[in-house]
């Protein structure tokens, strides 16, 4: 599986089993999403872990290899309460699937 540039890295100690690559280190950091997908089915990935929640609209997955699993936010902080639908949506995810996992925005405590 791979991380897209906006998909924090803390994530990636919780998900036992799985090879985590981001596309920064691919190089792939500048591709536009069809890009992406195609160099990383072409890699051999299977699952692309992201925040882009438009990636749904722009990209046809019926004939994918890779699935696609979206966090409802990028922030670290608001991600961490969430890290069991995560890995849930991840280990259950299936070539050409999409899914998103909910993450709420978390008001301060005062």
């Amino acid at each position: 599986m791979f991380f897209d540039q906006g998909t924090p890295r803390g994530i990636a100690r919780y998900l036992t089993g799985h090879t985590v690559k981001e596309a920064r280190s691919q190089g792939w950091d500048q591709l536009t999403n069809g890009e992406l997908l195609k160099a990383a089915e072409d890699a051999g990935f299977d699952l692309l872990l992201t925040t882009d929640k438009n990636i749904r609209y722009q990209q046809n997955l019926q004939h994918r290899k890779i699935a696609i699993v979206v966090l409802g936010r990028a922030r670290w902080r608001l991600i961490k309460p969430r890290l069991g639908h995560v890995v849930a949506a991840v280990n259950a995810a299936q070539p050409g699937t999409y899914a998103e996992v909910d993450v709420p925005y978390l008001k301060q405590q005062d």
